[in-house]
Order: structure tokens, then C-alpha cells, then sequence
């Protein structure tokens, strides 16, 4: 018989129904909640796949240490010592062998877990984010959080992507790098390929560019400089602005000093003693000869070169701190504060060689405009030496005599036309050297009809004047325009007894990384142009031009020098010039407004002679005078015939000789006050 229980059946209640909308949201937060995995998974697939992608693309590690598109362009002075750098320089060492100091300024500066993160900062990025919309910009604009890793993937990769674009790629491809490369090869790339500024790519470059020194030498003040650099070269560069880039590199000390890279005695010394540049550097000397050797050379060894090359040049830095000097101090001790009048300098051995070089008043500038190779200016009287050299080519006696007289010619379709001199007087009768020497225009215009103006043109070519010339009765006063490196050569053919010089500044060019020779200038005279003694002649002249009491270039004078030179002043004064040579050295100046405003109270004798002469001090200092190459004519007698030009006396392009009329004697009392007269008035400058 079976017992039943005692206990009371239990009752089962059933769940209560939840209701519909219910229901409905936990499934759609279900679905979400699968839709999210799978998005989540499909996306570290993508991303995983993205990693492999790049991964498997990318060159070893070397290939990418020199990321320059083009090669670079080193200048070594006639001492052989470095003086300018052109193009994208790029010296490639491992980051190993730089300086620790260096590197740990620049993973102080860039990417503070560079040695614990994997490609990828997210709080840096998120800090970079928070920054910008603090300080009211876009989220990926200005600090971009970037790691070294990323960095070296935009210079390597990327870099010419939009920013959203860009940034999105960065990712995946920092991780394949980090998974391809160690993290000193990926330092090694980052400090060889970013831009320091100077034209400098990689720290390599820059501490050679601004220290002469090898990056695995920089202490750590250099070290916190060139680390500074990075977030905005050109603003940073100490070459373009000494005291910010010490300012900056007190920041990255004191980033180094708290993250521990630095002790707080090694912090206080570099913050008391912050980086200078090298003497090099600092002078930026030659930057207006620099540019001149990179437009005068062959473009794919200067401009386009693809491979690393110096090039010996004839550059002397002591010449050309000279020249700076003697410029500088003139404006500074004599034109009134806040002109705008610009000013060049040239200087030449006799041989051609280019050993100094001003462009202008922005002394060391460069990539600037070069007035003494670019600027076309009419030369004024600075023109009458091939005058008077054609003269005596075709058989101007230098005996002969010639009247100061008013003279007309006409030109056909132009009408009469009567040149002035300076001061609009007429002195009569004078000798040809002391028409030269007074800068007599209408002496020069003769001389130049007598013998021809092709033949003027003719001469002036071959002794090197090369720019275009009128065939004009002006053209013996210099009113077609030349630059001062042309002109400033052709005075050379004088120097040189005949014989052209070629103005040349680059004597070799080789590849860096070896001795293989590219190019070789050869320098030296040239031919005999015109005649030894007929040089000599001209060359007596123009010391007259100095020495002589009515000499216009008596400013120049050097004392117990033997110099030789001619002023030069076009009209309305828009452009003033003194050129000459002493026995070693050719020395051309220009003066004006770059707008052709004329000059006031400035003549060829005046501003420019005064800069002259102390240019030609300076580069004198410490040489013996050498004699100058003259040759003496016989002096000539008041019996011969003088030359002279009435009204109408020429046509626009002939060459038969003017007519002469018999020089006037005087004698007594007459003669004697005429003679004081001229020597008291001067001639046209």
C-alpha cells in the first residue's frame, strides 16, 4: 500500500510576459551587439590585412635613409675650405653612430614612449586632439600626435596625401614598420631624412651646415638646437636667426632634463651656454658669389645635379669681407639712415678669377636679386676706355689735341643731337689724356666718330664687354646697358696688356663621395685683342683720371699705390660707377636705385670712388704695390693739329674721320688765365 505525501503539491507559475517594445529593444541591442563584433572583427581583419599589405612592400631599411629628390651642391673657397651649400644636402649616418645626446633630444622633443610604443601613441594622439580644440582649431589640425613611427611614414610615404587621408594610412603602415624594422632603424631613417633647415636634410648635414661639425660630436646645447629645428625649420634655422634658436633649444633642454636624459648640474651649464654657430656659418659669406657659380654653371651640376658634388671655386672669404666692409662703412660713416639706394662690388685678379662678390646692401643674402650679375644699367663714362682704345686701334694719335666745343650731328629720323658735359661748359683745346682724365663728352663723342662706331663696338667686345650695344653717335657714352660683372672684366683686358680675361669663379667640380673629376675650368689670358702698347696707353690715361688735379677720380686715390680707374655717371645721375685695377686686382662699383630713381649729389667721383678705395684698401692689406703695366705717350705738342666737331659735322652711322682745324696758341697773359680756368673747373664725371 503506498503512503502518500504529506506535503502539499507544489504550484508552478509561469514567467510573466514581458511586454512587446521591450522585446523589441533587447533584440535590436542583441543585433547591435553581433553587428558591433563582426564590425569589429571585420575591421582588426582589414587592419590586419592593411599591416600585411604595407609589410610585405616595404624596402629594407637602408633604402630609405636618403630621401632627397635631388642631389646637393658644396662650395670650397680658393683655400679649399667650405663656404656655401646649394641643392638638398644630405650626409647619411646611423642613428647608432650620432651623438646620444642627439638622440635623446630629439625622442625628448618628437615622441617621449618612441622606445615602449608600438607605432602608435593613442594618448598622444588623443592629447593632440584635446590641444586643438582647446586652443579653437579642427581636431587634426596643428598638434597631430604623431610617434617618430608615423612621422617616418609620412616622409617616407605619405607625405603628399590630404591630412584625413594621410592620417587614417599612418596607422596600419607605422605598425608594418615597426614589425619590419628595429627601432634604431627606424630612428636611423627619421634623423637622416628630416629637414633642419640651410637646405639641410637629416642631422648629419645640419650639424655640418651650422656647427662644421659631425652630428657623433654635437654636445648637448647643439644637440637641444638642432632638435628645435624640427617643428619649423626655417623659423628655427640659427643662420637665419641666432637668438630664437637659442630660445627654442631652452625648451627641448628642459624636456630633456625632466625625462631624466640630463642631471640638473649638465641642465644649468647648457641653459648658461646655449649652441653658437661656426665661424663658417656665421659669417654667410659669398651667398651672392654662391648664387652667381649655381646660374653661370652647367644646370645638371648645379641647379639639377641628381648627385653630390663641390666645386672648387676662386672665392677668397678675406676678399670678400673686404669688399662687404668697404661698402658697408661708406653707407654707414656718409649716406643718409634710411636710403634705399642699392650699391655692388666686384673683385678680379687680373686673370679673371672672381674672388669677391657684393649683390647689394643685404650682405650675405642669397637667392636674393645680384645687381653686379643680373642688374642691365647703362655704364655711362665708364664706357670711354674701349672709346679711346678704338680711337687709338685705328690711328688716333695719342699727341694729338682735340677741342672742347659744342658738337651736333644728325641722326637720320631722330634729328640734331648736341651732347653736354657735366657741368655744361666748354673748355677748348686740351690734350687727349686730359679730356679723358675731365670725362670730356664731347672729346669722347669724336673719338668715337673718328673711329667708328663698329669699331668701338668691335673693341669693346673683344676685350669682353658681351652685352647688346646701339650703333648711336650716345654709344660713347655708355648708353647701352651692361652688367658690372661684364663690364668690371673687359677694364681686365687692360691689366693684362692686351690679352681678354674671362671673368670665372669655378675652377673644378667632383663628386663628393670620391675623386672623380665632372668638370675643370681651364683658366688663363686669353688672345691678344688688341695691342700691348696701346693698352698701356689707355692705362696711363686712367691713372690720370686719379692723379691728375682735374681728374674726376681723384677720390680714389690710394696713395702711394699706382692705381688706375674711370667714373662713370649716366643722366640725370640714375646710375654711378668707379672701375679700375691697381697691379693685382680689378675692382668694379655700382651705385643707384633699383627703380631708377636718380642719385642725388652722387657722382662716379663721389660715393662710388669713396667705396672703391676702400675696398681696394682692404684687399691691398699687406701686399706690395706692383707697378702698373703703362705705357707713357710722347707728350704732346701745342703746334699739332687738334680735332674738333662743328654743327652737323656727322652722320648716324658713318666712320670717316671729322674734320681739324688747327689748334689755337695762346700766349701772354690769356693763355696763362685759360690755363688756371682749367684746371680749376671740372670736367664731366
Amino acid at each position: 500500500m503506498s503512503r502518500k505525501s504529506s506535503k502539499p503539491a507544489r504550484k508552478v507559475q509561469a514567467a510573466p510576459r514581458r511586454s512587446l517594445p521591450v522585446r523589441m529593444a533587447r533584440g535590436i541591442a542583441r543585433l547591435l551587439w553581433k553587428l558591433s563584433l563582426r564590425t569589429v572583427q571585420l575591421g582588426l581583419i582589414v587592419f590586419a590585412g592593411a599591416v600585411l599589405w604595407f609589410y610585405v612592400q616595404l624596402p629594407a631599411a637602408e633604402d630609405l635613409l636618403d630621401g632627397r629628390e635631388r642631389g646637393s651642391v658644396q662650395m670650397r673657397d680658393r683655400h679649399g675650405e667650405l663656404f656655401a651649400w646649394r641643392g638638398e644636402q644630405g650626409l647619411v649616418v646611423p642613428a647608432s653612430q650620432m651623438s646620444e645626446d642627439l638622440r635623446n633630444a630629439v625622442v625628448a622633443t618628437e615622441d617621449k614612449r618612441f622606445w615602449r610604443h608600438f607605432g602608435v601613441s593613442p594618448r598622444g594622439m588623443l592629447g593632440a586632439i584635446r590641444i586643438n580644440l582647446r586652443e579653437g582649431r579642427g581636431p587634426l589640425q596643428g598638434h597631430g600626435g604623431s610617434t617618430i613611427t608615423q612621422q617616418v611614414v609620412k616622409l617616407s610615404f605619405l607625405g603628399d596625401l590630404p591630412t584625413l587621408q594621410r592620417k587614417v594610412l599612418e596607422i596600419p603602415y607605422a605598425v608594418a614598420m615597426e614589425l619590419a624594422y628595429s627601432k634604431e632603424e627606424i630612428l636611423s631613417i627619421y634623423m637622416n631624412r628630416a629637414y633642419l633647415g640651410a637646405s639641410a636634410n637629416g642631422f648629419e648635414a645640419a650639424s655640418q651646415r651650422y656647427f662644421g661639425i659631425s652630428a657623433s660630436e654635437v654636445d648637448v646645447p647643439q644637440s637641444a638646437m638642432l632638435a628645435g629645428l624640427l617643428t619649423a625649420p626655417s623659423r628655427y634655422a640659427p643662420t637665419s636667426d641666432l637668438s630664437r634658436a637659442q630660445n627654442r633649444s631652452q625648451v627641448i633642454l628642459r624636456l630633456m632634463h625632466e625625462q631624466g636624459y640630463i642631471g640638473d648640474a649638465e641642465f644649468a651649464q647648457a641653459r648658461a651656454n646655449p649652441a653658437v654657430l661656426s665661424a663658417a656659418a656665421q659669417r654667410r659669406s659669398g651667398g651672392y658669389f654662391a648664387d652667381w657659380i649655381m646660374e653661370s654653371g652647367p644646370d645638371f651640376l648645379t641647379s639639377d645635379t641628381a648627385e653630390d658634388v663641390v666645386i672648387s671655386t676662386t672665392f677668397d672669404p678675406a676678399i670678400q669681407r673686404a669688399a662687404e666692409d668697404g661698402l658697408t662703412s661708406v653707407f654707414e660713416d656718409l649716406v643718409r639712415e634710411g636710403s634705399e639706394a642699392q650699391a655692388a662690388v666686384v673683385v678680379l685678379s687680373a686673370d679673371g678669377a672672381v674672388r669677391g662678390m657684393v649683390g647689394g646692401r643685404a650682405i650675405g643674402g642669397a637667392g636674393t636679386f645680384n645687381r653686379a650679375t643680373q642688374a642691365l644699367r647703362q655704364p655711362g663714362s665708364a664706357f670711354k676706355p674701349f672709346v679711346y682704345t678704338a680711337g687709338l686701334e685705328q690711328g688716333v694719335n695719342a699727341s694729338d689735341f682735340f677741342v672742347d666745343r659744342p658738337v651736333t650731328i644728325d641722326i637720320p629720323g631722330s634729328g640734331p643731337w648736341t651732347p653736354q658735359n657735366y657741368g655744361r661748359t666748354n673748355l677748348g683745346p686740351m690734350s687727349m689724356a686730359e679730356a679723358f682724365a675731365r670725362s670730356t663728352n664731347t672729346v669722347a663723342v669724336v673719338v668715337s666718330e673718328t673711329a667708328g662706331r663698329d669699331n668701338v663696338i668691335a673693341t669693346a667686345r673683344a676685350m669682353g664687354l658681351d652685352s647688346e650695344m646701339t650703333n648711336t653717335p650716345a654709344l660713347a657714352l655708355g648708353a647701352s646697358e651692361t652688367t658690372l660683372l661684364d663690364i668690371t672684366g673687359a677694364y681686365a683686358t687692360l691689366l693684362n696688356r692686351g690679352r681678354r680675361a674671362e671673368p670665372y669663379g669655378m675652377r673644378q667640380v667632383r663628386l663628393r663621395d670620391g675623386d672623380t673629376l665632372l668638370l675643370e675650368a681651364q683658366p688663363g689670358l686669353g688672345d691678344q685683342v688688341i695691342s700691348e702698347r696701346n693698352a698701356g696707353i689707355v692705362t696711363w690715361m686712367m691713372t690720370q683720371v686719379i692723379e691728375a688735379p682735374y681728374g674726376t677720380g681723384a677720390r680714389a686715390s690710394l696713395g702711394d699705390r699706382s692705381v688706375a680707374g674711370k667714373t662713370g655717371t649716366t643722366q640725370e645721375a640714375r646710375d654711378a660707377w668707379f672701375i679700375g685695377f691697381s697691379g693685382d686686382y680689378v675692382v668694379g662699383v655700382w651705385m643707384g636705385y633699383d627703380d631708377n630713381t636718380p642719385l642725388t649729389g652722387v657722382t662716379g667721383g663721389g660715393l662710388p670712388a669713396e667705396i672703391w678705395k676702400r675696398v681696394m684698401r682692404g684687399v691691398h692689406r699687406g701686399l706690395t704695390p706692383t707697378t702698373l703695366p703703362v705705357v707713357v705717350p710722347i707728350r704732346p705738342q701745342p703746334q699739332a693739329p687738334a680735332r674738333t666737331a662743328g654743327a652737323g659735322s656727322r652722320g648716324a652711322g658713318g666712320s670717316a674721320p671729322l674734320p681739324q682745324a688747327p689748334r689755337r696758341v695762346d700766349e701772354g697773359l690769356a693763355g696763362v688765365v685759360e690755363g688756371l680756368l682749367r684746371g680749376l673747373l671740372g670736367g664731366n664725371n
